[in-house]
């Protein structure tokens, strides 16, 4: 399930955090809590039962310009993209959420409040694939990709596109979201190819920090500018689509899109 939304500012050129992806992510939750705050409470604290949300977003697409660690926005509308594995019942009942709500971007410097003008269904790109057993995409990435390997303290080595663990990575968190949604016999079974695409301009990346100024900040590393071409059946393709690619996917890391 992937949906479009189209916020509108209270006020002109707002300020946002340039690390604005955790007050998203907590807006979406507060969002998903006044509707139902027993599923709220699953994704929080577990996921598919080993920490997985299973939803991602993109990085908002705007006018802006960078005023010190702030986004100045330089026009009244933004728009996101957000995806959620969810059974096919709960697709119109999460969209509803999101009508005419509130979201605000706050930290402890600046405040941006914006209201949800529209909320659109984006078709599903698997839909042709309903006859076939394998479906075959190109993805490029509308938020930063954070792959990684653990270290002995339970931190994240952040990998590059060019460097053949970030692959590897990228599928093992595939292949982890697998055995959470079906089971573990499934997972590994699971036949699943993938192969990084570089694109005309090179490889990006962004340091992120996720909550800022408090005593859990985390800095984490992603990647932008880089195709990526999966082959895999429909069921895990649309697990990828719809819960996003490598690690921090909740924090608005990992959204795709489909490209061919």
């Amino acid at each position: 399930m992937q949906i479009k939304i189209t916020l509108s500012a209270r006020n002109p050129k707002p300020l946002i955090p340039i690390n604005y992806s955790y007050p998203l992510s907590a807006a979406i939750y507060r969002i998903i809590s006044k509707g139902n705050a027993e599923y709220a409470a699953f994704l929080h604290e577990e996921g598919y039962g080993k920490g997985f949300k299973f939803f991602s977003f993109s990085q908002l697409q705007c006018n802006f310009k960078i005023a010190g660690d702030r986004f100045l926005l330089l026009q009244n509308e933004a728009v996101f993209k957000i995806s959620f594995h969810l059974p096919k019942a709960m697709e119109n009942f999460i969209k509803g959420l999101f009508q005419s709500e509130q979201i605000d971007i706050a930290d402890k410097k600046s405040r941006a409040v914006f209201h949800v003008a529209s909320v659109e269904s984006l078709p599903d790109p698997l839909q042709q694939y309903q006859e076939a057993a394998l479906a075959e995409l190109q993805l490029k990435p509308l938020s930063p990709v954070v792959a990684g390997l653990r270290t002995e303290d339970g931190k994240y080595q952040f990998l590059s596109p060019d460097q053949p663990e970030f692959l590897e990575s990228l599928i093992f968190n595939w292949r982890s979201k697998i055995a959470t949604c079906f089971d573990d016999s499934v997972a590994a079974s699971a036949m699943l190819i993938a192969e990084i695409i570089p694109m005309k301009m090179p490889f990006k990346s962004r340091l992120i920090t996720i909550k800022a100024d408090t005593a859990e900040e985390t800095k984490i590393r992603g990647w932008m500018n880089f195709g990526l071409k999966v082959i895999a059946e429909k069921r895990f393709a649309a697990l990828l689509l719809n819960a996003g690619v490598g690690v921090y996917n909740a924090q608005g890391m990992g959204y795709m899109e489909v490209i061919r």
